[in-house]
C-alpha cells in the first residue's frame, strides 16, 4: 500500500469516515452546480449591468420624460429647502438622478431624484455635524459627503449581490416610518406655509406641532401665498379626478391638467410675488414675504468633490440610517410599481443604479437621491415605455438651470412649502391600508403603529431602527417557536374514489370541521409534522414534543413498578399510578417525521434528532424505527445519513453525540448506568424489515397508480413495462410521501407482531 493510501486511510479513521459510504451530495457537486459555463455567465453579468442596451425608444418615453421633468423642477427645489440647502442643489440631484438611472435601471417607472424623507434625513445630519463641530463644514459639503459615502456603500451591496438583505424589512415597517416621516415633514413645513418663525422646525414632530399652534397668532403675509397654493393644488386635483370619471373619453386631457398643477401654481404665485414684492424691498434688502431669491445659473459646483476624512468620521454614526433610507425607499417603490405593472425588478441592479447615481452626483455637487414615489407614479401614468424617459427629464432640468433661474428669484417659499405638503401627504398610509395590516397580522400592525409613534415623538432614525429591530425580533421568535402537530388520518370520499389524508389529531376548528373524528395511526406509531426549518433556535421543541408525547401515550419498555425510588434515576421518581397507566398503553414501535415543511437543517438540529432517538429508545427499552417523509433537499438527506438515520441496519452503533462540546463524547463521558456494551455488539445481528418503497414493481404505461404505490410510470414511447425505485434501496426509511412512511411503519409493526403470533398490547 502506497504512502498516500495509508495517509488517506488514517485520515478516514481519524474522522470516523463510514466504510460503507451512502451516496450523498458532495461539496464538489455544489461547486459544479454554480455554473456550467463561467465565461458565458461572466459576459451575461457584465451586460446585465446596463439594461438600457436591451430597451427601445418610444413616443411614450418623451411624453412621460417631459412631464416628469416639469414636475421635478419645483419639487427638487422644494426638497432642497427641507434639506436646508440652496435650491440649486435640488436641481443638481434631480438632473443626475434621472440621467444616470437610464443606463442601469430595471424599472421603467421609477424616477430618481431628491425625495422628502431623504432630504429631511440630510437636514438632521447637517444639524448633527454643525452642533458637534460648529462652523467647520458648510451644509452642501456635508450633504455631498453623505451622498458619496452612502453611494459607495449601496454600490458595494449591489455588486456583491446582497440585495436580498432588503427582504428582512417587511412592508408594514417601511410604511410605518414612511408615514411617521411624512407627518414629520408636513409639520415642519407648516411654519413655512404660514410664515411662522422663532422656533426650531427640525425638532421632534410633536414639539413642532405644539409650537406651530402657539405661534399661530403671529401668522405673516406668507400664509396668503402658501394657503392659496395648497388649497388650489387640492382643488385642481379633485376637480380633474371627478371630470375624468364623468368624461372618460377626455380622461387623458384632465390627467395632464392635473399633472401640471404644481408648475401652474408655482408660475401663478411667482408672478403674484413679483407684482407685490418688486417695489416693496426694504433698505436692508428684505422683502415683505420670504422668497427664493438668487439661484445660480448652470452647474456652478461641477468638479471633484471635497471628501474630508474628519468629516466622514464626524458623520459616521449617521451613515447607517442614511444608507438604509437610500436603498430601502427605492427598492420598496420599484417593487411596488413592478408588481402593479406586471414586471419584475432586479434588486441588486437597482442598488447598483442608486450607488452609481449618488457617487457620480457628487461631481455635480448633488446631495443624496433615491426613488420618488410621486414622480414615479406620474411617470407610470404618463405612458412611459422604457427608462430612457429620464433623458427627456434631464433635458427639462438643464433648460431650467440655464434658462429659468432669473424667474426663480421671485418664487415664494410658502409656495414651495405648499408643493411639499401636497406631495408628501400621499405618503401617509390610508385607513384602509392600516386596517388591512390589522386583519392580516395584528403583530405587524403593532410594529407599524410603534414606528409611526416613535418617529413622531423621537426621530426618523429611532423610528427606522425600532421598526427594523421589532421586525427582526418577530422573525426570530417565529423561527424559534414554530408550530408542530401530531397527526392522524381521515378518509376523504368522492364519487370516483377515496384517499387518506393526514391532519392534526386535535384539528383547529377555524381551519377544518371540528366535529370530524380523526383516527390516530396504529398503536405504537407516532406521526409528527414540524412547520419550520429544523435549526438550532427551535430544535429543542421537536425533542421536547416527541419525547413528552411518547412518555404520555406509550408505556415504558422495562417494568419499573417494583423498583424503589432510591434505585431510580434522581430525575425519574416515577408515579403512583404508573402500573395502571402502563397496562392501558401500547409499546412504542416507530416514529414518523414529516419533513415536507423543513427546508434546512443544521448540526444542532441533527443532534436534537439523535437525542430524541436515544431518549425514546431508552424509554421503550428497544430499537425504534425512525421514518422520514418528503425530504426536500439532498443536503438534509446527507445530514440525516451522517447521523445514522434512514438506513436499514441497526442504529445502536451510532455515537450519541454528533456535535460534542469536547473531543471526548458518548461512552467516554457516560456514567456506568448508560453504557450498554451488549447493544454496541448488536450491529451484525440487527434485522430491519423491508420497506415497501424498496420493492421493484412492474408498471404498464396506462396505469393510473399514484406515487403512494411506490412505482414510477415510464413515458409512452418507452417499453410496455418499466420498473424503477422511488427511493434508494440503502435508505429504506426515507420515504417519498407521508402516506408511504406511515404505511411502512404500520406494515413493519404488523409483520413484527405476526412473526411472534398475536401480540397483546395490554400485557407487559
Amino acid at each position: 500500500m502506497s504512502v498516500a493510501a495509508k495517509v488517506k486511510n488514517y485520515g478516514k479513521k481519524a474522522i470516523n469516515y463510514p466504510d460503507d459510504e451512502v451516496p450523498v451530495i458532495t461539496a464538489k457537486d455544489w461547486v459544479k452546480s454554480l455554473s456550467s459555463d463561467p465565461v458565458r455567465d461572466f459576459v451575461s453579468y457584465v451586460t446585465s449591468l446596463f439594461p438600457i442596451l436591451d430597451l427601445g425608444w418610444a413616443y411614450g418615453d418623451m411624453v412621460a420624460g417631459l412631464t416628469v421633468g416639469i414636475v421635478a423642477v419645483p419639487q427638487s427645489m422644494s426638497y432642497a429647502q427641507i434639506a436646508t440647502l440652496p435650491a440649486e442643489y435640488g436641481l443638481y440631484s434631480s438632473f443626475v438622478g434621472v440621467l444616470v438611472y437610464v443606463f442601469f435601471a430595471t424599472s421603467k417607472d421609477v424616477s430618481i431624484g431628491p425625495v422628502a424623507v431623504m432630504s429631511l434625513t440630510v437636514s438632521q445630519i447637517i444639524k448633527h455635524v454643525n452642533d458637534a463641530h460648529p462652523g467647520v463644514w458648510d451644509g452642501p459639503q456635508i450633504a455631498t459627503t453623505v451622498a458619496f459615502v452612502c453611494g459607495f456603500i449601496v454600490l458595494g451591496i449591489g455588486l456583491l449581490r446582497l440585495g436580498w438583505l432588503v427582504e428582512f424589512i417587511p412592508a408594514p415597517a417601511v410604511s410605518g416610518f414612511m408615514t411617521g416621516s411624512a407627518i414629520n415633514i408636513v409639520s415642519g413645513q407648516v411654519p413655512g406655509l404660514m410664515g411662522l418663525t422663532g422656533f426650531d422646525t427640525r425638532a421632534a414632530t410633536y414639539k413642532v406641532i405644539i409650537n406651530s399652534l402657539k405661534f399661530l397668532p403671529h401668522t405673516k403675509l406668507d400664509a396668503a401665498f402658501g394657503l392659496t397654493g395648497l388649497v388650489s393644488l387640492y382643488i385642481i386635483r379633485i376637480v380633474c379626478d371627478r371630470l375624468s370619471k364623468r368624461y372618460p373619453k377626455r380622461a387623458r386631457l384632465f390627467f395632464f391638467i392635473s399633472v401640471f398643477r404644481n408648475a401652474f401654481i408655482i408660475i401663478v404665485l411667482t408672478f403674484a410675488s413679483w407684482l407685490y414684492c418688486r417695489h416693496r424691498v426694504s433698505k436692508s434688502g428684505k422683502y415683505p414675504i420670504k422668497i427664493l431669491q438668487t439661484v445660480p445659473r448652470g452647474f456652478k459646483h461641477l468638479g471633484q468633490p471635497t471628501i474630508d476624512p474628519e468629516l466622514v468620521t464626524a458623520l459616521a454614526s449617521e451613515l447607517p440610517i442614511a444608507t438604509i433610507i437610500l436603498f430601502l425607499e427605492h427598492i420598496a417603490i420599484s417593487k411596488s410599481f413592478g408588481r402593479v405593472n406586471g414586471y419584475k425588478i432586479n434588486p441588486n441592479q437597482e442598488l447598483i443604479a442608486i450607488g452609481v447615481t449618488n457617487t457620480i452626483g457628487t461631481l455635480f455637487g448633488a446631495y443624496p437621491a433615491t426613488g420618488s414615489f410621486s414622480r414615479s407614479a406620474l411617470q407610470s401614468k404618463s405612458g412611459v415605455r422604457t427608462p430612457a424617459s429620464g433623458l427627456f427629464s434631464a433635458v427639462v432640468v438643464v433648460v431650467a438651470l440655464y434658462g429659468l433661474t432669473p424667474a426663480f428669484f421671485w418664487i415664494p417659499s410658502a409656495a414651495l412649502s405648499a408643493v411639499i405638503i401636497h406631495a408628501v401627504a400621499d405618503l401617509v398610509a390610508s385607513p384602509a391600508q392600516v386596517f388591512s395590516y390589522w386583519r392580516i397580522s395584528p403583530i405587524e400592525f403593532v410594529i407599524w403603529l410603534a414606528a409611526v409613534m416613535v418617529t413622531i415623538f423621537a426621530t426618523i432614525e429611532d423610528g427606522i431602527y425600532m421598526s427594523v429591530a421589532a421586525s427582526l425580533v418577530v422573525l426570530l421568535v417565529r423561527l424559534a417557536r414554530p408550530r408542530g402537530n401530531f397527526l392522524g388520518k381521515l378518509t376523504i370520499h368522492n364519487e370516483a374514489d377515496s384517499r387518506e389524508v393526514f391532519v392534526p389529531l386535535k384539528p383547529n376548528g377555524k381551519i377544518m370541521n371540528p366535529h370530524l373524528k380523526v383516527f390516530p395511526p396504529a398503536p405504537g406509531v407516532v406521526v409528527y409534522r414540524y412547520e419550520e426549518s429544523f435549526l438550532y433556535p427551535n430544535c429543542s421543541l421537536l425533542n421536547d414534543a416527541v419525547v413528552d408525547y411518547v412518555k404520555e401515550h406509550t408505556r415504558r419498555g422495562k417494568d419499573m413498578t417494583n423498583v424503589q425510588a432510591s434505585d431510580r434515576p434522581w430525575n425519574d421518581p416515577g408515579r403512583k399510578d404508573e402500573a395502571l397507566n402502563n397496562s392501558s398503553k401500547p409499546l412504542l414501535r416507530a416514529v414518523v417525521l414529516d419533513f415536507s415543511a423543513i427546508s434546512h437543517i443544521d448540526t444542532t438540529g441533527i443532534q436534537a434528532l439523535v437525542d430524541t432517538r436515544n431518549e425514546v429508545e431508552r424509554w421503550a427499552d428497544r430499537t425504534i424505527e425512525f421514518h422520514f417523509s418528503s425530504i426536500l433537499s439532498p443536503w438534509i438527506r446527507r445530514s440525516l445519513v451522517a447521523a445514522g438515520f434512514g438506513r436499514g441496519d441497526s442504529t445502536s452503533y451510532i455515537r450519541h453525540e454528533v456535535a460534542p462540546v469536547t473531543r471526548f463524547h458518548d461512552d467516554f463521558i457516560a456514567d456506568p448506568e448508560h453504557v450498554d456494551k451488549d447493544r454496541q455488539k448488536q450491529t451484525a445481528q440487527a434485522h430491519r424489515l423491508p420497506d415497501p418503497e424498496e420493492i421493484i414493481t412492474e408498471v404498464r404505461p396506462s396505469s393510473s397508480r399514484t406515487s403512494s404505490e411506490f412505482t414510477y410510470e415510464g413515458p409512452e414511447e418507452s417499453s410496455p413495462k418499466s420498473t424503477a425505485r422511488l427511493v434508494h434501496a440503502i435508505t429504506p426509511f426515507f420515504h417519498f410521501d407521508l402516506a408511504a412512511a406511515v404505511r411502512a411503519a404500520e406494515t413493519g409493526l404488523a409483520r413484527e407482531t405476526s412473526s411472534y403470533g398475536t401480540f397483546d398490547d395490554t400485557k407487559a
